[in-house]
């Protein structure tokens, strides 16, 4: 009897012992039974401030790696028709690369996604002259943007057979130009059924303007150029652009352009086409006006490759979806495991109200209020066939 209690006893705290050590090594509420959960590592510092980086998985083996520096997507692994993990995102090994120059791959796009043509704008008669990174222009929040700040981690957890991580950030008014104390919380969940859930709402003490969105470079093949990839966008018109990629301010018919997706094409059936668009852009770099209620989520655009048979889904609640080609990509960036990004070896697809919004009153509006709260969804759904 004692030596049966003794077996007992040393099967209970073994037991005690190794789930506090996968609790410690997750760093997660884990769920019993499942693989889900989330891990926390080191990934360096930045503003004086820690970085750290968090592995999500869900119960199918899907994994997102997520920075609280710029909210950067890192890396994302999802099955192919084999039922192998590949990793469908550009990016780079360390933080190194993503404190350097970087064409925002990953991140987590503010206070306003896209351009502002002369780096300014008019709101309740007053001019607001914002911090210009692209030419004349004000890119992707300027000189620094909601990518290049450490933000609050708040939570992070399993859940519903995938995991959740939450960030925050207080962007104070005045900062790069932008009006009124910004408060946002930026929340990514990976989904039991094999999605990137990001869910974004802000509110403010002062008029202002707003459009986040997010700058995955996508390759769903996870090598090569992505010309051969067959996309399908939800569109009927598009902002034509001037050669400094600025909307003209018209949403013009899709009718006979090379930027028609409504059927699904080849990325590289039409790119060189010689199409005023297309030359402007060094290929798709344009707003799709997408055919959906403004607010409500649904269906932007979907991107099938054939060789892995992996097929992504855009979901969002945006009125538009900017198209990317990977068009400045150039040879000169080395990201992870020594790929040598060039030219068209990625794409993106990052919801958004429309660039140049606050130039433009015709245009769905970005402007948020006191007591109001800004809300945007947006859902990359993964698949095979």
């Amino acid at each position: 009897m004692k030596t049966n209690s003794n077996r007992q006893n040393i099967s209970v705290w073994a037991t005690l012992f190794f789930s506090a050590t996968a609790l410690l090594f997750t760093g997660c509420e884990t769920m019993p039974g499942s693989s889900n959960g989330v891990m926390k590592t080191s990934f360096g510092e930045a503003d004086g401030k820690p970085v750290e980086l968090f592995t999500l998985r869900n119960d199918k083996g899907a994994e997102a790696k997520i920075s609280n520096y710029g909210g950067i997507v890192t890396s994302l692994k999802v099955r192919d028709r084999d039922g192998k993990l590949g990793d469908v995102v550009l990016g780079y090994d360390g933080l190194n690369g993503y404190l350097k120059s970087t064409p925002y791959f990953g991140a987590l796009v503010g206070r306003y996604g896209n351009r502002i043509a002369k780096g300014k704008f008019t709101l309740n008669r007053k001019e607001s002259k914002l911090a210009v990174n692209n030419g004349p222009n004000a890119l992707h929040g300027g000189l620094k943007g909601f990518d290049k700040v450490a933000w609050d981690v708040v939570s992070s957890k399993a859940v519903d057979g995938g995991a959740k991580l939450t960030l925050h950030y207080v962007s104070k008014d005045g900062e790069e130009g932008y009006p009124g104390n910004l408060d946002v919380t930026a929340v990514y969940t990976l989904t039991a059924d094999n999605a990137l859930r990001l869910d974004y709402t802000a509110t403010t003490d002062k008029d202002t303007v707003l459009s986040l969105t997010h700058h995955s470079y996508f390759n769903l093949a996870g090598s090569g150029d992505v010309l051969n990839h067959q996309v399908q966008i939800y569109a009927d018109k598009f902002t034509p652009v001037d050669k400094e990629l600025i909307p003209l301010g018209e949403l013009r018919s899709l009718d006979g352009s090379p930027l028609d997706f409504r059927h699904a094409e080849k990325i590289g059936a039409r790119i060189n086409s010689s199409d005023e668009q297309i030359k402007l852009g060094n290929g798709y770099d344009h707003n799709y006006v997408l055919s959906k209620p403004e607010g409500q989520l649904g269906l932007a655009a979907r991107v099938y490759e054939e060789t892995s048979g992996r097929l992504m889904e855009v979901w969002t609640t945006e009125p538009g979806v900017q198209f990317y080609t990977g068009n400045f990509l150039d040879g000169k960036i080395t990201g992870k495991g020594g790929w040598t990004y060039q030219f068209r070896n990625g794409f993106c697809f990052e919801p958004q109200h429309f660039p140049d919004s606050p130039n433009h009153p015709q245009f769905p509006t970005t402007v948020l209020k006191p007591g109001q709260t800004y809300k945007n969804t947006i859902i990359y759904k993964f698949s095979v066939r």
